[in-house]
């Protein structure tokens, strides 16, 4: 499985949160995006609406009904009720339960640094687990050392 460590320097993970979301979107993919935050799960259902000027990505909030008809669901907790394999720790917080999906994407900023490399440690001594670190380079992200 792979862990994408995405530190965020210079935009919020709302603004990287369509980009992930439409890619794995495109691969055939469902995915979930996770913040123990109710504010940030506003956030992200409002970025995923205006991820494209003429459209957005098809969503819904867990608890909502029909969780399982969600291309992109955002939840609380890393519980897949719409099947995807892709999860997204949108809030700087690493979960274990992460690693029951194909692929997570690991959002942090400056201030969780220290548990993002507590994380970093842990995943990259597991067998079955391939972590890469992804910067910010300019609007871009490359995968970094």
């Amino acid at each position: 499985m792979q862990v994408d460590f995405y530190h965020l320097t210079r935009d919020p993970a709302e603004k990287l949160v369509p980009v992930l979301a439409q890619k794995t979107l495109d691969s055939g993919q469902k995915m979930l995006l996770v913040s123990s935050f109710v504010g940030q799960l506003e956030k992200l259902s409002a970025a995923l609406w205006q991820a494209a000027p003429t459209s957005f990505l098809a969503h819904g909030l867990a608890g909502n009904g029909q969780d399982d008809a969600q291309p992109i669901l955002i939840s609380a907790s890393c519980e897949a009720t719409n099947g995807a394999r892709f999860v997204a720790l949108t809030d700087g917080e690493w979960r274990d339960e992460a690693l029951t999906f194909d692929r997570a994407f690991y959002l942090f900023t400056a201030e969780q640094i220290e548990s993002a490399r507590t994380a970093w440690r842990a995943l990259s001594v597991k067998e079955d687990v391939t972590p890469r670190y992804w910067k910010q380079d300019g609007g871009r992200w490359v995968e970094g050392p």
